[in-house]
């Protein structure tokens, strides 16, 4: 029996600009890092905290495949879809996916709350800096700049197995370009929310981080 290839939209706009940004914002923080920019890291951290908060939002109350309900899976089920072969398809995340996708974003947020406490000893501090410890500090600091590591070797594997998903024939990067994928068994199209339900709900996270912290960091650059 031939393959039907239906097309169908999997991921909706939120999800990919959630994914992209992402992937630009960590490459962004790397280098302002790197550079000793840190006003703008620290934009580009606040952005990637309004990010991060608007995924755990439309994780919850967004479309179908972009649901934490639809996608994620016990370990169990997520060892067992390890061992098959041939895979079962997914519309959405796969379940070994799921782990990865929930882990970075836990990651991140590692990343993202430790940034507020550190410093670099010399310009530069988190905002809640001044309510810890000097010891406590450099600690933080130390898994700020460890966590990171951890993410890069994350999404190293992360890339790797697109690479393999590849080269099997399913093109997760173009499907997460696109929002559509070709699936081979008879699905319904997943359901999609409005993009102007994902517009209110990240305008409102980033005021909230604009007028807290962000704003203020803004006007000194």
């Amino acid at each position: 029996m031939q393959p039907n290839n239906n097309r169908i939209k999997v991921w909706d706009l939120p999800v990919r600009i959630f994914h992209w940004g992402m992937v630009s914002l960590l490459a962004l923080l790397w280098w302002t890092a790197d550079a000793g920019e840190m006003e703008l890291h620290q934009v580009m951290a606040y952005l990637l905290c309004s990010l991060l908060v608007f995924r755990v939002v439309w994780g919850v109350v967004g479309s179908e495949t972009a649901k934490f309900s639809q996608f994620l899976r016990s370990p169990k089920a997520a060892l067992q879809y390890a061992k098959s072969n041939p895979k079962p398809e997914s519309i959405g995340h796969n379940p070994l996916g799921a782990f990865m996708v929930v882990l970075l974003m836990l990651l991140l947020m590692v990343q993202f709350s430790t940034g507020l406490f550190a410093t670099d000893d010399i310009f530069t501090e988190g905002p809640l800096n001044r309510y810890i410890s000097s010891d406590l500090a450099s600690t933080l600091t130390w898994i700020h700049k460890q966590a990171f590591n951890v993410i890069l070797a994350f999404a190293a594997i992360h890339v790797l197995a697109i690479i393999i998903y590849l080269i099997k024939g399913d093109n997760l990067i173009a499907a997460m370009i696109t929002g559509y994928k070709k699936v081979n068994a008879q699905v319904a199209q997943p359901k999609q929310r409005s993009i102007w339900i994902a517009l209110v709900i990240f305008a409102g996270i980033f005021s909230v981080v604009w007028f807290v912290e962000l704003g203020n960091v803004v006007a000194y650059l």
